[in-house]
């Protein structure tokens, strides 16, 4: 049965196994280190940073890190981790990816959740996702003296003009800097997925002491070649097509819209050529889209592919595509496509050349022309476009596994502790 406490709050801490509450105390704790994660998001939701959040706390379970992620009210359950759910707030749901007017209300909601899970779980320190995530993180550590680990992957005000949220000229946008700025400072150690993350922290004002490059990682036996899985070919109608994939979040800066016009370019020369574009919110205005422009033969819009599921769909993928437009979040699913041995078409911005490198094949930012070129010539080139996906595979072995990659975070906790 749940205590008051938990009935009155609305949550629960699962033990390990899923039996049940669990009544973490400091004394009955197992080894190693215990991580609260402040996830203010509708978490998992078998997307960019979720995934990011998804393999560190299993790499460290790995290595003996006990983590509880507190997070929204709404999102899937997963069975291997520890999730501690705000309390719902009557009429306010937080939208599947960014802003929303009820997200402050959700906020606070989930500072009051983490609190209470401070004193139960008896955290030796906060690993804080976002910048709503530092905020709490920051009045966390203030009554309880616990060392405040902050994860970004790009920035905040960034992100809003991106969305269309923000106008980046605008007097909203240049106070919420002024905000952003403030937070940066704030962590004892801030983690960002990117070299170019570094440096826009550092102009932030944030001191370099503190910050670290964590790339996001890959679990390569999730992710891996395979072959075309005729059953999903034949459930799609694709037949013989040669298949251009793409997989994340669908909207505008991510260059949903842009894949159109690459599929309209391809589609006036190749009747062979198909793009397949997974993923979720907004699939079902893209296909409308498309249907419009006569394309509805040549895209298809499945919806959101579930984590585990999505390995296979890849698979059926002869070239991944990424027309991302923002300069400063990172790009996980290009970690997804590597892993999968697929040689992939992405714009060339900092962060993609950070983690494609020299096997990457790259398109200036928005030039659908350029991307059904690039897409053109290792559809023309099949033997050289496998030597890329291959080469990509390895990059991916070697410096974007997670348990090199937990070693190092672990390494980041302990000396935050010292």
């Amino acid at each position: 049965m749940r205590n008051s406490e938990e009935s009155r709050h609305g949550f629960r801490l699962e033990s390990p196994d899923g039996s049940g509450v669990d009544t973490v105390t400091h004394e009955s704790a197992e080894s190693g280190l215990r991580v609260l994660v402040l996830a203010p998001t509708p978490f998992f939701g078998d997307r960019g940073c979720h995934v990011r959040i998804y393999e560190e706390v299993r790499s460290l379970a790995g290595r003996g890190v006990r983590c509880a992620i507190v997070t929204y009210p709404t999102g899937r359950d997963l069975p291997d981790l520890e999730i501690l759910r705000a309390r719902s707030v009557a009429g306010i749901e937080a939208g599947p990816l960014g802003f929303s007017p009820g997200r402050p209300i959700l906020d606070a909601s989930l500072f009051v959740t983490a609190e209470l899970a401070v004193r139960r779980f008896r955290p030796d320190l906060i690993h804080a996702h976002l910048h709503e995530g530092i905020a709490i993180g920051v009045l966390l550590r203030w009554w309880h003296r616990i060392p405040l680990i902050a994860d970004l992957q790009g920035s905040l005000v960034a992100e809003m003009v991106d969305q269309g949220v923000l106008s980046a000229a605008g007097l909203l946008a240049g106070g919420l800097g002024r905000v952003e700025q403030w937070l940066v400072r704030q962590p004892d150690h801030i983690l960002t997925s990117s070299g170019h993350g570094l440096a826009l922290l550092e102009e932030q004002g944030a001191p370099r002491a503190r910050l670290s490059a964590l790339p996001d990682g890959v679990d390569l036996d999730t992710f891996q070649p395979q072959p075309s899985d005729q059953l999903l070919r034949d459930q799609l109608s694709l037949g013989d097509k040669r298949v251009v994939v793409f997989l994340g979040v669908l909207t505008d800066y991510q260059g949903v819209d842009l894949l159109v016009e690459i599929a309209a370019r391809l589609a006036r020369e190749r009747a062979d050529v198909h793009l397949l574009v997974m993923g979720y919110p907004n699939e079902e205005r893209y296909r409308a889209t498309a249907v419009a422009r006569g394309l509805g033969e040549v895209m298809t819009f499945p919806g959101r592919i579930p984590y585990a599921e999505a390995s296979r769909w890849l698979g059926l993928g002869t070239v991944a595509i990424s027309p991302k437009r923002s300069l400063t979040e990172a790009n996980g699913k290009l970690l997804n496509y590597m892993a999968c041995g697929l040689p992939v078409v992405a714009s060339d911005t900092p962060v993609n050349r950070e983690l494609l490198g020299e096997h990457g094949v790259y398109a200036s930012v928005g030039d659908a022309d350029a991307f059904a070129l690039r897409i053109g010539e290792l559809l023309d080139h099949p033997t050289h476009a496998r030597a890329r996906g291959g080469a990509l595979r390895r990059r991916a072995e070697t410096m974007f596994a997670w348990p090199a990659l937990a070693e190092r975070l672990e390494s980041v906790y302990r000396a935050a502790l010292e």
